[in-house]
């Protein structure tokens, strides 16, 4: 397994997949970890979201061509963390109430 840098996700949304075409919606991302300026736009500062729905990828747009601070999520990625968080949530439920 290799580990890359990836913008944050600070909302989970839904990754669709009907073996033709994939979309990835409701997915909130922020600054990766380096937090560089490259994803603020010149003028407004704002982040924009990239999405190429023909690889199935979600990131930052990036305002300066030379940055390579992080990647972009795929979609396996993104349906990983939804498999991880419904896991996590069975494992929560099945857990005795103390008392």
């Amino acid at each position: 397994m290799s580990r890359s840098r990836k913008p944050s996700v600070f909302q989970v949304g839904k990754v669709r997949d009907d073996g033709r075409t994939v979309v990835i919606s409701g997915w909130g991302l922020g600054l990766c970890a380096a937090g560089c300026a490259c994803h603020r736009h010149p003028s407004a500062g704002h982040l924009a979201i990239a999405e190429d729905q023909a690889g199935g990828r979600l990131g930052l747009a990036t305002f300066d061509e030379t940055c390579t601070c992080c990647e972009p999520w795929t979609a396996d990625e993104l349906a990983a963390i939804l498999r991880d968080l419904q896991t996590v949530a069975s494992l929560q439920a099945q857990e005795p109430l103390a008392g």
